[in-house]
């Protein structure tokens, strides 16, 4: 398989994307027409999110149309050189792909080889579930067990930090109570700016941070792009 986990779209004061559209760019190699599915978005509507993916990979002479132009949703995906997920909420990805009945055609799809790229929310379906997601379950799919291309968990955007006067939990916290409940599984904290490549039994770090793994009775560690990840796989 191969597979290109974003943590985010966009870093702080830069354009959207700009942070991993070399990349992505690397990645597809000569895969010129991707399937984007848009269905994250909430407050903006699919023709917008696909026009703005749209522009920034036509800069890399790359090519994509969003599901919802065509006619046949699986049709689309049976016929895509490459499928792209965007970010936005996971809990509306989820009810939008069940709904439609694709995770079982991107799985099959991924696994003989289409290259599948996800950010944020399309990083967090790739996962066994969503449930490592940092998004507000405004909708109840009818599962939260999402498209299983990993056997790891993601928590995209993940921050160390806790904003001064706040008394709640740290997302740290937050993975731990489920690693408590979800043992057997690893996490990975993935922070913002960097993204996990993974080819065939290789797997990388890709950007200028570290991240944190997480499991079950073991101590929190850093790896960095340098480490080896293979674990995970």
């Amino acid at each position: 398989m191969e597979i290109l986990l974003i943590s985010n779209s966009t870093n702080a004061g830069e354009e959207y994307l700009a942070h991993c559209i070399d990349s992505i760019s690397d990645f597809l190699e000569t895969r010129k027409k991707a399937v984007f599915i848009p269905f994250a978005a909430v407050t903006f509507s699919y023709d917008d999110y696909e026009n703005k993916v749209k522009e920034k990979f036509a800069r890399i002479n790359q090519d994509v149309v969003s599901i919802h132009k065509f006619k046949d949703y699986k049709k689309a995906l049976k016929e895509a050189e490459a499928i792209v997920v965007g970010g936005g909420n996971s809990f509306v990805l989820m009810q939008e792909l069940l709904e439609n009945d694709l995770m079982s055609i991107i799985k099959e799809k991924v696994q003989k080889g289409t290259p599948y790229i996800g950010w944020s929310a399309g990083s967090n379906v790739a996962c066994p579930t969503i449930r490592t997601t940092n998004d507000m379950p405004i909708v109840e799919p009818q599962s939260f067990n999402s498209i299983g291309l990993i056997d790891f968990q993601i928590n995209p955007h993940y921050l160390d930090a806790n904003p001064e006067g706040h008394a709640g939990e740290t997302r740290e916290q937050r993975l731990e109570e489920f690693l408590v409940k979800n043992q057997n599984i690893y996490v990975v904290g993935l922070r913002e700016g960097t993204m996990l490549e993974i080819k065939g039994k290789e797997i990388k770090l890709i950007g200028k941070r570290n991240a944190r793994i997480f499991k079950y009775g073991i101590e929190p560690k850093e790896l960095s792009p340098n480490d080896d990840f293979s674990f995970l796989i």
